[in-house]
């Protein structure tokens, strides 16, 4: 190989190598350092949390009965029963009034004094709780639309963009910016 054909070769090898160098230079300065914020959407998570609710509550019960065959009502009303049948008639008959008076006397007093225990009542307060589950919105993120390099992409952040989202090594970078400033 002559010598000015070296030198060509040379000079060419080395013109490619600058050129190269140049172009990968140029491509890096060209390639954007940040994607612009289309839109911003908040992403709302429903969270359930159970709560126990308790109130206080007046509540009516029949009192306790003491004479649960009525016996009372029973006897105060047969012997007044049978006081007003011996009021009636005379001799058998009035033996008969007597001992009719003091069967239905005796079954009045019994209705009676029934009547009476149900009607007696005892108001109470209890304290009643149950498990309620309360809703609440916790926000999750950011579904973030940006433009980078004239085309459209979505991707969720954690935190609200501003207007314009980091780009490294072509791609928008989602990493909060205080914890980009740390790295």
């Amino acid at each position: 190989m002559n010598p000015s054909m070296m030198k060509g070769v040379l000079i060419g090898g080395i013109a490619m190598v600058v050129l190269g160098a140049s172009g990968v230079t140029y491509q890096q300065l060209t390639k954007p350092k940040f994607a612009q914020v289309v839109t911003s959407k908040e992403v709302f998570e429903t969270v359930v949390t159970p709560r126990e609710h308790c109130q206080d509550v007046q509540v009516t019960k029949q009192a306790p009965v003491k004479d649960e065959r009525r016996i009372a009502g029973t006897a105060i009303g047969a012997v007044a029963g049978g006081l007003i049948g011996s009021q009636i008639g005379g001799g058998k008959g009035k033996t008969l009034a007597t001992i009719g008076g003091a069967a239905a006397g005796g079954y009045a007093g019994n209705q009676v004094q029934k009547n009476m225990q149900q009607k007696d009542v005892v108001t109470t307060t209890e304290r009643q709780c149950k498990t309620v589950q309360e809703k609440s919105q916790k926000l999750v993120g950011y579904n973030v639309t940006y433009r980078l390099d004239g085309k459209e992409g979505t991707v969720r952040t954690s935190f609200k963009p501003g207007d314009t989202l980091p780009v490294k090594e072509g791609k928008v970078d989602t990493t909060p910016p205080a914890e980009a400033a740390k790295s």
